[in-house]
């Protein structure tokens, strides 16, 4: 489903992403960690063409993203509270993104009612803005967003900060169903190794932009990790 090939991003002398291979197959729930700078966030900005790669290309379903727009309909993303629209209520902002994914207000409708108990009656009705609400809550608004339509390809860059405990394990939940039952291609980024085990069937380590590790998650890979960023 996504390929990365020859794919770097330079600023200036510094080489902030160099990924000569990597393959992210239909329907995997695929994990990327690694310290401040590592290169995560560089690394979804190109699969979502908010930057242009130095060099290389990113294939989302035999599409190039920085060559086509075609990827885009399947393809959703919360990587920061600047996906918002703060002058919007969290309703609106649902309709809004409903609108842009062909779905009526009637089916966002029902589909927000899916998350009752991930909203704890914090979000939908308060009559609340946007950039009023608490970056967590702001946080459960993006996410859920970025699930309207039912996309192929859903990328979450930290989702689990800022959340409080049951909301987390809520979206692990969430995250576990997207990639296992509905075969759902989900790339998440944490600093949260426990977390990222717990929801994801491979994860990738990233250092200095490079790929050190490549793991299929099993009992052992949260002490692998640990060890790794521990040693």
């Amino acid at each position: 489903m996504i390929r990365a090939e020859k794919l770097t991003k330079t600023y200036g002398v510094q080489t902030v992403l160099n990924l000569d291979h990597l393959t992210i197959p239909k329907g995997q729930s695929f994990g990327l960690v690694g310290n401040n700078g590592a290169g995560k966030t560089t690394f979804f900005s190109l699969l979502l063409d908010l930057i242009q790669p130095t060099t290389g290309h990113v294939i989302n379903n035999d599409i190039q993203v920085d060559a086509s727009e075609e990827w885009k309909p399947f393809t959703s993303a919360f990587i920061d509270e600047s996906f918002l629209i703060g002058y919007l209520t969290p309703e609106e902002y649902f309709y809004f993104i409903g609108e842009l994914r062909g779905q009526p207000k009637t089916e966002v409708d029902l589909f927000l009612s899916e998350f009752s108990d991930f909203f704890h009656d914090e979000i939908l009705g308060q009559k609340k803005y946007l950039r009023d609400l608490s970056k967590g809550n702001q946080k459960k608004v993006g996410i859920i967003a970025a699930l309207i339509g039912s996309p192929e390809v859903i990328i979450l860059d930290e989702p689990f900060a800022n959340l409080d405990p049951t909301t987390q394990i809520r979206l692990k939940s969430i995250i576990r169903d997207l990639a296992e039952q509905k075969g759902v291609t989900v790339l998440v980024s944490s600093h949260d190794l426990i977390h990222v085990t717990e929801v994801c069937e491979r994860i990738v380590v990233l250092n200095k932009g490079e790929i050190v590790n490549d793991i299929e998650t099993s009992t052992e890979t949260l002490k692998e990790l640990e060890a790794f960023f521990g040693g």
